[in-house]
């Protein structure tokens, strides 16, 4: 008897301690799962904010843009993730493609992300606006002999340009922009003089271009323009010194304008808190948030009328290429194709 009535109270506890976890469950918002592939303090501050508006808590994991998109094709319908944020259209096109996104919109999405700047299909939405630019030893380097990125294949500039390599995505969507708008043919002219014009094998990322530049081992370099805003502005005073030796040109100005890219966000296909996230995208869109988003990560908001950073603005403003940017990642295997022909490694 004794043991029975241990039992019962035994099972009585159980159920009580489920009753109020249960009612714990309900009575608090659930979190939103964010897979970022920006980095931790360049997004977290607004997570924060999110959360403190609306009561939504967000957990949120950061890592490689490569690797979270592989985790979240090896999870499938699984995925904790709710959220899949990160750079390059390239990458959200290959999200889109293995299906691992789903289509959302709502009137606050449409207006904070021009219509160019995401999926044509509603699949992601751009936060910011990244440009691939021109940075150059002024010393060495007259910027009348600049012009636009067809220009890098000019014999003048043989073994004097730094880039990193053909595998990496920013490089894969500048060519697939110029496939867009030049075609096959000419890119492939193109790519042919550009690679002939390498001062060393492409290495290392788009900060080791801009300390080449600054080390004279090449004098002009492509990268993104926010690498140089943010070594600008860096703690470490080699970076700086390296940033303030090179200057920065906007290629194209005369043509289709500076090719663009995007950071930018799509729900997952997995989702179980769809609305929840929505609900991140639209608050990431907001002016207010597209001020911090962009001053933070040095880049320029995606939504129209927000003014880039201080730093950006001194750098003059700049025609942009209004190319759709699903563009880039669906002529990104092409891309690929084209630069492995012309032995860009």
């Amino acid at each position: 008897m004794v043991r029975l009535h241990t039992r019962i109270r035994r099972a009585t506890l159980l159920l009580i301690l489920l009753a109020l976890s249960g009612l714990t469950a309900c009575g608090a918002p659930d979190a939103v799962n964010v897979y970022s592939a920006r980095q931790e303090a360049l997004i977290q501050p607004l997570l924060e904010k999110f959360t403190a508006e609306t009561g939504i808590p967000v957990n949120l994991v950061t890592g490689n843009g490569d690797a979270l998109l592989a985790r979240l094709e090896n999870e499938g319908d699984n995925s904790p993730a709710d959220l899949f944020l990160t750079s390059d259209a390239g990458n959200l096109y290959r999200a889109q493609a293995k299906n691992l996104l789903q289509p959302v919109t709502s009137p606050a999405l449409q207006a904070g992300a021009p219509a160019h700047l995401r999926s044509d299909e509603n699949y992601w939405y751009g936060l910011s606006v990244r440009a691939r630019v021109l940075v150059f030893a002024a010393e060495r380097v007259d910027a009348a002999d600049l012009s636009d990125y067809t220009s890098l294949a000019d014999p003048v500039w043989r073994d004097r340009i730094c880039v990193r390599s053909s595998g990496n995505i920013y490089n894969q969507s500048l060519v697939a922009g110029m496939l867009a708008s030049d075609g096959p043919a000419a890119t492939a002219s193109w790519l042919d003089g550009f690679v002939a014009n390498f001062a060393r094998t492409p290495q290392g990322g788009d900060r080791d271009q801009i300390k080449a530049v600054a080390a004279g081992q090449c004098d002009v370099a492509l990268v993104n323009s926010y690498y140089l805003g943010g070594m600008l502005q860096s703690d470490n005073l080699a970076e700086r010194e390296a940033a303030e030796q090179v200057t920065l040109f906007w290629p194209n100005q005369a043509g289709r304008g500076t090719h663009i890219n995007i950071s930018g966000a799509g729900v997952t296909r997995a989702a179980s808190k769809p609305e929840a996230a929505r609900q991140l995208m639209e608050f990431m869109l907001r002016e207010d948030s597209q001020r911090w988003y962009a001053q933070v990560n040095n880049e320029f908001p995606v939504r129209a009328g927000v003014e880039p950073s201080a730093l950006l603005q001194s750098w003059g403003s700049f025609e942009a290429d209004a190319l759709n940017v699903s563009e880039l990642g669906r002529l990104n295997a092409e891309a690929v194709k084209a630069m492995d022909r012309a032995g860009w490694k």
